[in-house]
């Protein structure tokens, strides 16, 4: 990233400089100390809550699920909160403040003796005693600080880096796309880190250790962040945009009954503030509906400025595409929810499976921890963008002419193709796996869940090496896209909704859990997911949810072909250039 230190002027007079790089070393430092801290505390929980909580696989699983799915969910309310009050520079500082709390009382679960249900192995009967109400509680404490910290850093914490530099220059503008490639950068060494190092300390060395080794990155990270606010750019909220929303549907509905004129971008009402951030639209044909809002009648008023009397009655052309630009993202983000579900499975069932199968490392007597395998996950997306970027963009550029090589749409729907090939090569190898523990010798038995098969945990390193490039395409496609559809003044939301899809499909995959549980569980095969694998079929489940994904596949190839890009107005669906849509006023 180059320097991007430049001088902005804004309407009443004051000088903003937009610091850019000598800003990064707080911004990026914060993040990463924030992921390893969050990361480090959140990717081993299902071994936590099973081992040292004595909670079976199933709940354990449920409450991972909502746990992630309600952290997730919260990032809706925290790009509200802050694009309407707060802004994004207190919001993260308050939001980090909570994770740190969250991560301490977590740590304080392991290491006071009281807060957890005693160890199994030091009871004579043998049964394992789970939580009292009061340990759930302490924990779900914790859990809820967490909640409220995700909610607020996870939909700010990319729009406030890109905010550091000026949109209105080139260097500024090469600036934020070299900070995205160092957040993604970022996020997989924290995974890495976090699912090697910190994984292994929690759980062959000390949980208290490891649990409390995040808290106090958690604590850097704080102090980090607090130490740059001289040199932010801090955007001031302009209000509530989910009103600007309403204002359109309700000036929409009071209008219904009006036809629109001929020519709409010419006869439609138009009123653009001069401080307005966000990039100027032209009329679509999309939702013709929703342009009847900005039809000008004898019964609107229109103040001195030129705004709208009552707004509403009567909304600006550029206010309705706004809305449009919102709506038309649904559909797409809506596909998504179904691909988030293979993601989810291959964090918490594919645990399971590792801690069933013989994790030695070669001839040698060390084992990896179960929870550490989606560590290749993290090494394929990280080996992936770094080849997509410099080899395979540059290639595919010659032939299809665009900047990105392919549409973001086209990548997105790359990566849920993948995502299908994940899931039926798991249950293969999942079928494999039970076949070896039925039928051969085992190398040991699980007290908790039964026999360990002689299948080497490495066979599951293809299906996360799959995942992962599949995340490097739908998931970094789906940050730029929401990036650079949604509003200007709405990105806080734009990067909430990619989290609220997470939060939905944690809910769906905990339901399906929990419904293929319990019918299974009176059928002729058995249940499918028993605490002892070798007696389920998690096989199945993986079919199971590898057919939603081929179900979901023409879906979005429907709304693909019907999305129509944000600044296109001669009905095409070509992916325009962001270069090319300008705001009205620098984000200042």
């Amino acid at each position: 990233m180059e320097n991007n230190e430049y001088v902005v002027t804004t309407d009443d007079g004051q000088k903003t400089k937009h610091r850019g790089i000598k800003a990064m070393p707080f911004v990026i430092g914060n993040e990463t100390f924030e992921k390893l801290g969050t990361i480090g505390t959140s990717t081993n929980l299902l071994v936590y809550l099973t081992t040292v909580f004595n909670m079976k696989s199933i709940a354990a699983t449920t409450l991972v699920n909502v746990f992630q799915g309600s952290t997730n969910l919260a990032t809706l309310i925290g790009a509200f909160l802050s694009d309407t009050y707060f802004g994004r520079y207190w919001t993260l500082g308050l939001a980090s403040i909570s994770s740190f709390l969250g991560m301490l009382i977590i740590t304080l679960t392991a290491a006071v003796h009281k807060l957890h249900p005693p160890h199994c192995g030091t009871l004579e009967t043998g049964v394992c005693i789970g939580p009292t109400a009061g340990q759930m509680s302490f924990l779900v404490c914790g859990f809820g600080l967490l909640v409220i910290g995700a909610g607020g850093i996870r939909p700010c914490n990319l729009a406030f880096g890109a905010d550091q530099f000026n949109p209105k220059t080139e260097s500024g503008k090469r600036g934020i796309s070299s900070f995205f490639n160092w957040y993604y950068f970022t996020f997989t060494f924290a995974m890495m880190v976090s699912l090697t190092i910190i994984v292994y300390v929690q759980t062959d060395v000390s949980w208290s250790v490891g649990l409390a080794i995040p808290a106090f990155l958690m604590f850097i990270s704080c102090a980090l962040f607090f130490m740059g606010s001289k040199m932010y750019v801090k955007v001031k909220p302009e209000g509530s945009p989910l009103k600007d929303v309403a204002q359109v549907i309700v000036a929409a509905m009071k209008k219904r009954r009006l036809e629109l004129p001929d020519q709409p971008c010419l006869s439609l009402f138009n009123h653009i503030p001069p401080n307005s951030i966000n990039s100027k639209l032209p009329h679509t044909d999309q939702f013709r509906f929703f342009s009847k809002g900005a039809i000008l009648t004898r019964e609107d008023e229109i103040n001195s400025d030129g705004s709208p009397g009552n707004p509403w009655r009567l909304c600006s052309m550029q206010k309705v595409e706004e809305v449009k630009c919102v709506i038309r993202v649904i559909p797409i983000w809506a596909a998504g929810i179904i691909y988030y579900v293979a993601l989810v499975q291959q964090s918490t069932f594919v645990v399971f499976q590792a801690l069933q199968s013989d994790r030695r490392l070669g001839p040698t007597s060390f084992k990896i921890p179960a929870a550490s395998y989606t560590v290749f996950t993290m090494l394929s997306l990280t080996i992936w963008i770094a080849f997509y970027d410099q080899v395979l963009v540059p290639l595919l550029r010659r032939f299809t002419r665009k900047e990105g090589g392919i549409t973001l749409l086209q990548k997105m729907g790359a990566g849920m193709v993948l995502a299908v090939i994940t899931m039926i090569l798991s249950a293969l190898v999942e079928d494999r796996r039970r076949t070896l523990a039925l039928t051969k010798a085992t190398v040991g038995t699980d007290a908790r869940r039964g026999a360990i098969s002689s299948m080497s945990g490495m066979w599951l390193v293809p299906q996360l090496t799959l995942i992962g490039v599949s995340e490097g395409l739908t998931i970094i496609g789906q940050v730029e896209f929401f990036y650079k559809q949604f509003p200007e003044n709405m990105r806080s939301i734009a990067g909430a909704f990619l989290f609220c899809g997470m939060a939905t499909s944690n809910y769906l995959s905990s339901f399906l859990v929990s419904i293929v549980h319990q019918i299974s569980g009176g059928a002729k095969t058995g249940n499918w997911l028993p605490e002892d694998l070798n007696k389920g079929r998690l096989d199945y489940f993986y079919y199971l949810v590898a057919a939603l994904g081929m179900v979901n596949l023409p879906y979005f190839l429907v709304c693909a072909k019907w999305y129509k890009y944000k600044g296109s107005d001669d009905g095409s669906t070509l992916e325009l250039s962001q270069e090319k849509m300008q705001p009205q006023k620098p984000l200042v």
